[in-house]
């Protein structure tokens, strides 16, 4: 009895397995290098952003303020 459940959990989790290595679900080589192209312009601009004055100034602000508190 014990085992024949087993079987059939394990069965079930096979063809769970199998149905989800058959789909095509994935991304494409192109889909990937866009992705990536993306990817990298959108850390381009983050990083023109963060380092911006305004933006270090703000942080060095936040960080002086936060070390000049008393307790």
């Amino acid at each position: 009895m014990m085992i024949t459940a087993v079987r059939r959990v394990g069965r079930g989790a096979l063809e769970r397995l199998s149905r989800v290595l058959r789909g095509d679900a994935g991304m494409s080589t192109a889909e990937y290098a866009i992705g990536t192209i993306a990817a990298a312009a959108f850390a381009a601009v983050l990083y023109t952003v963060v380092t911006g004055d305004a933006i270090v100034g703000a942080l060095d602000a936040l960080v002086q303020r936060a070390l000049s508190v008393n307790f």
